[in-house]
């Protein structure tokens, strides 16, 4: 495996799809993968470009398959990523995103030792609800759900390699895009990117 996967996990609200988007905007090298869910489409949203959205038994017969790397379900949802898709794009070289939560990155790392895993934080709880709410997208009994559940999911964040705190989104932004630049150039990466090199010089 000569790609590097990351996984970048948030608590709802935090800002994780933001920075992801415009990460992939200036990091070409990096290819997002994109999640099965069960969910209903947001409005602009189209199947195969956010998700990839099919029925709970659709779901469910692709986890009797062993589809899936990570699985889990978020918010009365299931999300799961193609274990088969991510082999396959790390065996070309290719560096590979996980937008996932943290119980999908438990699974990941299980299964890719290697996997550098970043953390999103909000700067409060209270810009975190003003931002749930500002969406205008969900109830004000969902927006407590969702509260609740990322205190729950930021007790998590010493699993991961990497915290950012989305404060400011530029200076977030140039943390992310640090993380993802400084990890490329690890000695092991580039042995293998560059190995040729290594081989005429060492």
């Amino acid at each position: 495996m000569s790609g590097t996967l990351y996984v970048v996990a948030a608590p709802s609200g935090a800002g994780k799809t933001t920075l992801v988007r415009l990460l992939l905007k200036e990091v070409c090298s990096v290819h997002l993968s994109i999640s099965t869910t069960t969910r209903d489409p947001r409005p602009g949203e189209t199947d195969g470009r956010e998700y990839h959205f099919v029925s709970v038994a659709d779901f469910r017969t692709k986890i009797e398959r062993g589809e899936f790397l990570e699985w889990a379900e978020v918010h009365g949802n299931f999300y799961g990523t193609s274990k088969k898709w991510i082999a396959d794009q790390l065996a070309t070289g290719a560096d590979v995103l996980l937008e996932i939560d943290w119980q999908g990155a438990q699974q990941v790392r299980s299964a890719f030792p290697g996997v550098i895993g970043i953390f999103i934080l909000p700067p409060s709880l209270e810009e975190l609800e003003r931002r749930l709410t500002d969406r205008g997208t969900d109830s004000n009994e969902v927006i407590s759900r969702r509260l609740a559940a990322a205190q729950a999911e930021m007790r998590h964040v010493s699993e991961f390699d990497y915290v950012i705190i989305n404060d400011s989104l530029e200076q977030a932004l140039t943390d992310l895009r640090s993380v993802v630049r400084a990890s490329g150039l690890r000695c092991g990466v580039q042995r293998i990117r560059h190995a040729a090199l290594f081989s005429r010089l060492i």
